[in-house]
């Protein structure tokens, strides 16, 4: 598995902490050349100091997803740095509970709705869009790994943006591993349950009975734990690399198999 990646550009959003953080490590780890992006200049810092401290590549790039023009900034930038790229891997994402109280369906506000939306949807889209020029001159099995959640076949309370977004994504892999098939470009997407992440520690750090709030989280899970980010690194890295080179338009979940089954456990 060390070299997997071996001399792979690959381009991770959302690097600067919890599964992207992971992903870019790993990604690093296997021999790839990573492009770390985030929103917080710091968070890339701190994710390129564990790459290196590892004798990984790696390179930064601060980038708002919400500004296409900063997108496709990012693409030339990964393009130039280390001569073309060969993975885009869209992590980044948000969930709308991340910035506002305001979550249900009837009082969503329409700036977060399209918050969420841009972020979440148009940034893959988009991403896609520039990065394709450059995955069809790839010569090492380009491929693009989305994240998308078991939110994209199931829904939750106050998750209307998120879930919609999240079957989005799902089915803008699908169409994408469709138009870029004819370049040799596989796209591919991932589905997580509940990970130990920022984004889910923040509701058991925040609650006064931690334990009920771990239940909620992993109630679903069969196996009944949180999933841990570098078990996701290790699938999304397997969907880079050529070990998944007969598969395209597929979306693999990895939810401690929350979507096996109806129940909870007690």
């Amino acid at each position: 598995m060390g070299n997997r990646l071996d001399g792979k550009v690959c381009i991770v959003t959302g690097a600067g902490s919890g599964m992207g953080r992971a992903c870019a490590a790993e990604m690093a780890r296997q021999g790839g050349r990573v492009v770390v992006t985030d929103i917080n200049e710091a968070a890339i810092e701190e994710t390129l100091a564990g790459i290196a401290a590892e004798g990984g590549e790696g390179a930064p790039f601060v980038c708002n997803l919400r500004k296409p023009d900063e997108i496709g900034a990012l693409i030339a930038f990964a393009a130039g740095r280390f001569g073309g790229i060969d993975v885009l891997h869209n992590n980044a994402a948000v969930h709308e509970t991340d910035l506002t109280n305001q979550t249900s369906i009837e009082e969503l506000p329409d700036d977060i709705w399209d918050a969420v939306y841009e972020i979440n949807l148009r940034a893959i889209w988009l991403a896609i869009k520039y990065a394709t020029p450059h995955l069809k001159e790839s010569k090492r099995g380009p491929a693009i790994v989305n994240v998308a959640s078991t939110g994209s076949f199931v829904s939750y309370p106050q998750a209307g943006a998120y879930c919609a977004t999240k079957g989005g994504v799902l089915m803008l892999t699908k169409a994408a591993a469709v138009d870029l098939a004819k370049y040799g470009i596989r796209c591919n997407c991932y589905c997580p349950g509940a990970i130990d992440t920022p984004m889910v520690q923040k509701y058991y750090e925040a609650a006064p009975d931690k334990a009920a709030i771990m239940s909620v989280l992993t109630g679903a899970h069969l196996i009944p734990r949180l999933g841990r980010p570098e078990e996701v690194a290790k699938l999304a890295c397997f969907l880079a690399s050529d070990d998944s080179s007969f598969t395209t338009g597929a979306a693999y979940v990895i939810d401690g198999g929350t979507l096996a089954w109806r129940g909870v456990n007690a």
